[in-house]
């Protein structure tokens, strides 16, 4: 019979404490980084160009710019807070409200950015707004 070594105990003990350490490092989930490939940064534009890219997609359609819903329940309690009775709107006496409507807050804003373009200024103000209104002769 061939003389073999015997390793004591406390030696067996360490190596398989470091062989369960080992496998549990790799068990381990790993922490991965994100990935470039699916997460792209978004472009970078420059001032005011997002501002005239929405002007223009504005002048493309004909839709209306304030939304219908809230629009008729704006209007519905208008009414309601004006007289005591209640009312009752058709679909296009609402529509011919907001189209009226849209119109005038349009051409308001084209002359308080008239007003703003005078006083030198690219921003429209308040100020401008209500100059707009008292040229017009409306009350301000």
């Amino acid at each position: 019979m061939a003389r073999t070594k015997r390793a004591s105990d406390d030696l067996l003990k360490a190596n398989t404490a470091i062989a369960n350490a080992r496998k549990m490092v790799k068990k381990a989930p790993r922490k991965s980084g994100p990935r470039t490939s699916i997460l792209r940064e978004r472009p970078r534009y420059r001032p005011g160009e997002l501002a005239l890219r929405e002007i223009r997609q504005f002048h493309k359609t004909t839709m209306p710019v304030i939304r219908k819903l809230p629009f008729v329940r704006l209007v519905r309690e208008l009414a309601q807070n004006a007289v005591a009775t209640s009312f009752r709107f058709k679909a296009d006496a609402l529509a011919a409200l907001q189209e009226a409507a849209e119109a005038y807050v349009v051409h308001l804003f084209e002359d308080a950015n008239l007003c703003a373009v005078h006083a030198k200024r690219v921003t429209i103000m308040s100020k401008d707004i209500q100059l707009a209104r008292r040229i017009r002769g409306e009350r301000a």
